[in-house]
């Protein structure tokens, strides 16, 4: 139907075939529906990079990570839960006879496990350095509004000072 052609556009080469006008309104809807890319991939049948790049030159805005593709937690998992997780990927992983696919989940398991573990100590920490942060303000503006009140009080005594009478 289409011929595979070299299209150069902002100075990028490119090799593809052509974009309908109804691959190009049907990706429009798709990227405002948020649909994952991995399945506006599928229903056009195109590369993701080519994709991307549709959407760039079109001036759509193609979130990756839409919040239908992850459901985000209420809580996050402490530290134990994660490292559970990580201990029953390493179990799971000294059994015989596993197919290669299930040792590719157990090894992104155990780095999702390990990554997460680290991120969360470090959100621990700012959490703890952003209280202290927030407890030394509030002890600021207090010392604020004790000297101010100080030298409101001093100026009223230098004022009493030199008009004895009022």
């Amino acid at each position: 139907m289409y011929e595979q052609c070299w299209v150069k556009v902002n100075e990028v080469v490119t090799k593809g075939l052509p974009w309908t006008v109804e691959e190009e309104a049907l990706l429009k809807a798709l990227v405002e529906a948020k649909t994952p890319l991995s399945v506006v991939a599928v229903k056009l049948g195109r590369q993701h990079g080519a994709i991307l790049l549709k959407c760039r030159r079109l001036g759509l805005s193609f979130s990756e990570a839409t919040a239908a593709a992850i459901s985000l937690p209420a809580e996050l998992p402490s530290v134990e839960e994660t490292l559970k997780k990580l201990a029953g990927a390493l179990e799971a992983a000294c059994a015989s006879g596993l197919s290669r696919v299930e040792v590719q989940r157990l090894q992104v398991v155990a780095t999702l496990a390990k990554t997460y573990k680290e991120i969360l100590s470090d959100y621990i920490n700012y959490r703890e350095i952003e209280a202290k942060l927030n407890d030394m303000e509030a002890k600021y503006a207090a010392l604020l509004q004790q000297q101010a009140a100080g030298v409101a009080s001093q100026s009223d005594s230098a004022q009493v000072a030199k008009n004895p009478a009022e």
